[in-house]
């Protein structure tokens, strides 16, 4: 069940209509929405500050393109580091998915009842929009970076 789940997971975020339809953020609205997020997270590329924010989660600068669980200096649940070594790699509609209901997302990801995330806030409007606000703010992903995430995610199938 595990592996058809995350076959068909990466089926529909690899399906250009799945993606429009789950991910057509607007970046403007993102980035007023993303004062919600600011309280747990900041977006800074070193010394350079995008937003300046808390630090109670990970840094989101260039989580778009990121294997999930990954963040320098951060300690993670385990259920989100077992998600990114699963093949999670975030990406605008798995992204928009987590933050409108984190542990659920990672429940069904892991098709595990017991998984835990360790963010508690819920954001049910305006998640593709601070989605796109992240892609617009962070590095660009190169279409190989992608590949090869899924390459992985497909091994381990």
């Amino acid at each position: 069940m595990k592996t058809m789940f995350r076959v068909l997971a990466i089926f529909a975020l690899a399906t250009p209509a799945f993606a429009d339809s789950h991910a057509a953020g607007d970046a403007d609205a993102g980035a007023k929405t993303f004062g919600r997020c600011k309280s747990c997270h900041m977006i800074a590329n070193g010394d350079q500050v995008i937003e300046k924010g808390g630090r109670t989660g990970p840094n989101l600068y260039g989580v778009i393109g990121r294997q999930a669980g990954t963040a320098e200096g951060y300690t993670y649940q385990k259920s989100i580091v077992e998600a990114g070594e699963a093949g999670l790699v975030w990406d605008e509609a798995s992204l928009t998915e987590y933050i409108a209901d984190p542990r659920e997302f990672l429940r069904e990801f892991l098709d595990d009842s017991k998984a835990k995330s360790g963010m508690s806030f819920k954001l049910k409007k305006g998640g593709a929009d601070v989605a796109a606000y992240l892609a617009r703010v962070g590095p660009e992903v190169a279409p190989a970076e992608a590949d090869a995430a899924e390459a992985h995610a497909d091994s381990d199938s």
